[in-house]
């Protein structure tokens, strides 16, 4: 056959994919032809194969438009299907000569080139769609990266000049109204900081960067940053009363900042689900080779099947009060325990609820 193509042929267009043409047809790549002049558009309507030896003694196609207009004798149009089955095109071929080719060989050898181009255009739509894919990912990465960039900077920075300012109300002033107020605004700007913190972990942990460590054996550090999260959860719930002991005596290696964090949250945990009318206990030593933390609260019994999900994120508690925070807390105290070594058990019965975090003292 002296033309071969791959054409798409829809209901309006017929347009020429590839093509091999050793009788000057003058149809290449993108070239289209009317539809209606064509053969290959009854076998679109059809999808049934067509195969003309001599249109000449054809006697259904001896008389029809397109052998007159295109100037050939002989004529093969096979149907493509894509994987889902639906009509992609044809595979057609035509000679200006008479040929014999409605034969039971050609006609198998046209089906398997038709087979194996619609396993090639599954193929080029399944790296289209990979590239599509591709790039929306990166578009959301990007999204993602500066979702980050306005959370730590543009949110963060605002927040730390609202608590300064609220700390200098209460160190100055003296009137007690605003005393109180400048106390509430503190109060709200460290669990407004806490939340975004955990939202950053989050957010770095979904991109792979998982939880950054700066460790230090400074033991001073590690006990005024504790110092200092029990100091900030009493002031966002000073009608809590918690009860700390602290005997670190000897080097951590960890990063103290994390561990506050992680501290903070377990701490802002026992404060959301423990009872007011009993203390809080937190207890942080390093024996035996180990950094250990406790924080004990007189709350409800946590059931074995809610302790399971405990550590999940967004999961949340349910409880009579109103539910609180992102459901991160526990999510990202256990990412800084994983990043140390360590790990965090909990323990709940009908007397108390105890939150334990323990890491090798130097790992």
């Amino acid at each position: 056959m002296g033309f071969a193509a791959i054409a798409r042929v829809t209901e309006d267009n017929w347009i020429t994919c590839a093509s091999k043409d050793q009788i000057s047809f003058g149809l290449k790549s993108g070239d289209e032809l009317p539809v209606e002049t064509t053969i290959c558009n009854q076998v679109r309507q059809e999808e049934q194969p067509v195969f003309i030896d001599n249109v000449a003694t054809s006697e259904t196609y001896s008389k029809h438009l397109a052998p007159a207009m295109y100037g050939f004798s002989s004529y093969i149009s096979v149907p493509l299907h894509k994987k889902d089955g639906s009509f992609f095109g044809t595979i057609c071929a035509i000679d200006k000569k008479a040929a014999k080719i409605d034969t039971e060989e050609i006609r198998g050898m046209f089906q398997l080139y038709a087979e194996l181009i619609g396993f090639h255009l599954e193929a080029l739509e399944e790296k289209d769609n990979a590239e599509a894919k591709l790039s929306e990912e990166q578009h959301i990465a990007e999204l993602r990266e500066q979702f980050i960039g306005i959370l730590g900077h543009d949110l963060k920075n605002p927040i730390a000049t609202t608590r300064m300012s609220a700390e200098i109300l209460m160190k100055f002033s003296k009137e007690d109204l605003v005393k109180r107020n400048a106390a509430l605004i503190k109060s709200t700007s460290i669990r407004m900081e806490g939340l975004i913190d955990n939202l950053l972990d989050f957010a770095r942990g979904r991109l792979g960067e998982g939880i950054k460590l700066n460790k230090t054996n400074d033991l001073k550090k590690l006990q005024d940053v504790l110092k200092q999260v029990i100091h900030e959860a009493k002031t966002t719930s000073p009608d809590q009363k918690i009860k700390s002991n602290i005997q670190i005596k000897n080097p951590v290696n960890c990063d103290p900042d994390r561990i506050a964090q992680l501290c903070a949250n377990l701490l802002g945990n026992a404060v959301t689900h423990g009872s007011y009318d009993k203390p809080i206990g937190l207890k942080a030593v390093c024996i035996n080779g180990e950094f250990k933390l406790e924080i004990t609260n007189k709350g409800t019994k946590i059931p074995q099947e809610v302790r399971e999900k405990l550590f999940e994120p967004f999961y949340r508690m349910e409880g009579n009060e109103p539910k609180k925070g992102l459901g991160l807390g526990l999510y990202i105290a256990s990412q800084i325990a994983l990043a140390h070594g360590g790990n965090i058990n909990v323990t709940s019965s009908d007397e108390e609820t105890v939150f334990s975090f323990v890491m090798p003292a130097h790992n």
